[in-house]
């Protein structure tokens, strides 16, 4: 299929991803992305590939199950995608401790510096082979208001995505 224009941008708006996070996941600027969904520039055969890898299959029901069950729990629990960080669905309880919408927003940059830690260990810890499905983190304190992370701990569960990626669930434990 040729993504360009009004069928590039509908495909996108219908799976809920924004500019940016195509962007992101091509390498290329959000600007150029606006380009192609308006049909100033038509997207390279490279850049068609992996937006075939990313619009090309159905979405999952299991991935639309997970968000759900994330959008609906009653704990303190978000799911981000475990590469770029950004923020795939969020629980009300979550939701309500931000001063605003971050679906779609990278989160590491909220991160405090037990979080940011803990992100470094992950490599040794065979977190992205598989090896550790799930570890405990203490966060500490970010000393943000807009998106406050209290003295606590959390427990980060890696979750394989219909599209490849691996998500990250975040669920606060105290």
């Amino acid at each position: 299929m040729l993504y360009t224009g009004r069928a590039l941008k509908r495909l996108r708006l219908t799976r809920g991803i924004k500019q940016s996070h195509v962007a992101e996941f091509l390498n290329v600027t959000q600007a150029t992305v606006s380009r192609w969904e308006t049909g100033v520039l038509i997207p390279a055969e490279d850049q068609q590939a992996a937006l075939e890898h990313l619009f090309g299959r159905p979405a999952s029901t299991a991935d639309a199950a997970i968000k759900r069950l994330v959008e609906t729990s009653t704990a303190r629990v978000h799911l981000i995608c475990d590469h770029s960080h950004r923020l795939l669905a969020a629980s009300p309880a979550r939701r309500a401790e931000w001063w605003r919408d971050m679906l779609g927003t990278p989160m590491f940059r909220y991160a405090s510096e037990g979080i940011q830690q803990a992100e470094g260990t992950l490599q040794d810890a065979g977190w992205y082979d598989g090896q550790t499905p799930s570890i405990v983190v203490e966060t500490g304190p970010n000393g943000r208001d807009d998106v406050p992370i209290v003295a606590g701990r959390v427990l980060w569960e890696r979750i394989p995505l219909a599209d490849g990626a691996a998500g990250r669930l975040v669920t606060t434990l105290t």
